[in-house]
């Protein structure tokens, strides 16, 4: 955590410094590496707790943790000088999780972090993030994030809109504290101010304090585990910001293979898809 929030001051630093949209930008060839070490079973468990996966001691880790784990790499990464884009501001669009097999607490998970890709998107430019997880040379689990830089583009006005989503039945409804982004915070490590308190995130454009949006897929795939089959893979997009406190709806389909996150106002913040081992 200490080396996180030390990235997140680097990257406030030199954030002024960088001009996405630059033509002719790369990115950084690093792969960076943690050793290879069992989860912690203390800020293990009281992940699980915060985002409502159950809590077997024996049972494989949930599908999202191992990013938990990697992101004080992803952050180095993307807060070094050669980063071509600014970490302020850098929006969390979507993300690809894949697990060839059940990861165990117990096992020493190596994770590494590079970044792939940098795309031109109507709203800037989007970079993909790479994180890759494995236990003895073996590749266990992976997985691709994309992050939205944004700024004046040639096609910055929306030139199609979004197919139309067929509404799914709503399952659950779940009360978010004001303090969610704090109690997440401590637990991930992930201390962005945007998260913190309404003051903070108002340096930021947002009129309170947001949920993580790795929460809130965390906490739709402890739902979704609720269904028969193991989870293996998920496909999620962070549709728009919920504010906290908020009172958001869960739905899904009747198999639980796809699942969205909405508030009462029919807002959708969170649409995604899963597979799974029968």
């Amino acid at each position: 955590m200490t080396s996180l929030s030390a990235s997140l001051v680097r990257g406030a630093v030199t954030s002024p410094f960088k001009h996405p949209g630059r033509p002719g930008a790369t990115l950084p060839t690093d792969r960076l590496t943690l050793p290879a070490a069992p989860a912690a079973p203390g800020p293990l468990a009281a992940y699980r707790r915060i985002c409502g996966f159950p809590a077997p001691e024996s049972g494989p880790l949930p599908l999202t943790y191992p990013h938990v784990l990697a992101f004080p790499l992803a952050m180095r990464l993307m807060t070094g000088r050669d980063f071509p884009l600014p970490v302020v501001g850098l929006v969390h669009t979507w993300i690809e999780i894949s697990s060839h097999r059940p990861v165990q607490p117990g096992e020493a998970l190596e994770p590494t972090v590079y970044a792939a890709e940098l795309t031109a998107h109507r709203r800037g430019t989007e970079v993909t993030m790479v994180t890759e997880a494995r236990v003895g040379g073996e590749l266990v689990w992976e997985s691709r994030s994309g992050y939205l830089s944004r700024h004046a583009t040639e096609t910055t006005k929306e030139s199609a809109e979004r197919a139309p989503q067929l509404e799914l039945p709503a399952v659950a409804e779940w009360r978010l504290p004001g303090d969610l982004g704090r109690r997440y915070g401590a637990v991930s490590g992930d201390r962005n101010p945007i998260h913190l308190h309404p003051l903070t995130a108002r340096l930021f454009g947002f009129p309170r304090a947001i949920a993580h949006g790795m929460w809130t897929v965390a906490r739709c795939l402890a739902e979704a585990d609720r269904q028969p089959g193991e989870l293996r893979t998920v496909r999620a997009e962070f549709r728009a910001p919920v504010l906290l406190p908020a009172t958001v709806t869960y739905a899904s389909d009747p198999a639980g293979n796809a699942f969205a996150l909405r508030s009462a106002s029919g807002r959708v913040h969170l649409t995604g898809t899963v597979t799974r081992a029968l």
